[in-house]
């Protein structure tokens, strides 16, 4: 995996804005909800986003956290590919980036107020979902939340627009209910679960549209997030 993301060090956007061309909006767009998602969950969860220490697992160029910076207060980010981590870098001077190999996240326990990963299980065969998902949870702080945000395999746009990304054709999608039990099983407490980006435009009638349709199993990708006891 890590010689395979190695090989996106500068092509990453263009490879996903291609598999996702037929719906007409760019990547920006899509990170854009994400990144408002995250920061709605640190608020509603942790109090004041700009006390908040993260950690974006699977950070990839640093795409999501450009739209994070100065809204949480310190962000970190991971990568299995050393290329990718340069590139976040030279986007993000101000995060704090590091490689590690994909299952030992180098900090210490409970060192993180927010933990997130972005369309990253996918990626990780299924046989270690768990143990993933366990490592992550371990650097969330007592009372801090761990969020994941995955496709939604009941999309038929999204397994479309994974079938037409060179680097997602490894992936194993995985469905929200599964996702849920992850956190379960990972000792942490469900709090909020619900799918997202059910429009591909922006507008106030749109947005008051989605939290009513958060439920419903259409949205393009969902959004999971536990509580570490305490």
């Amino acid at each position: 995996m890590t010689a395979r993301f190695d090989e996106y060090r500068d092509t990453y956007r263009r490879e996903v804005e291609k598999s996702i061309s037929f719906i007409g909006r760019d990547l920006t767009f899509f990170t854009e909800v994400k990144a408002r998602v995250l920061v709605e969950l640190a608020r509603r969860e942790l109090g004041d986003p700009h006390a908040v220490h993260a950690l974006d697992v699977g950070c990839g160029p640093g795409e999501t956290d450009a739209f994070l910076v100065g809204r949480l207060g310190a962000i970190e980010g991971v990568d299995v590919s050393q290329g990718v981590v340069d590139a976040a870098r030279e986007r993000n001077p101000c995060v704090a980036y590091e490689a590690y190999d994909g299952e030992h996240l180098p900090y210490p326990d409970r060192a993180f107020d927010l933990v997130f990963s972005i369309c990253v299980v996918r990626h990780v065969p299924p046989e270690r979902w768990q143990a993933y998902v366990a490592e992550l949870a371990r650097v969330v702080r007592p009372g801090g939340v761990l969020a994941l945000i995955e496709h939604n395999p009941l999309n038929p746009l999204t397994r479309l627009a994974v079938s037409r990304c060179e680097f997602d054709d490894d992936a194993v999608l995985l469905g929200r209910r599964r996702s849920e039990g992850l956190l379960r099983a990972a000792d942490l407490r469900l709090r909020r679960s619900r799918y997202i980006i059910f429009f591909p435009w922006r507008s106030r009638a749109l947005s008051s549209a989605e939290r009513v349709l958060r439920r419903v199993p259409f949205g393009a990708q969902y959004v999971v997030v536990g509580r570490r006891p305490g």
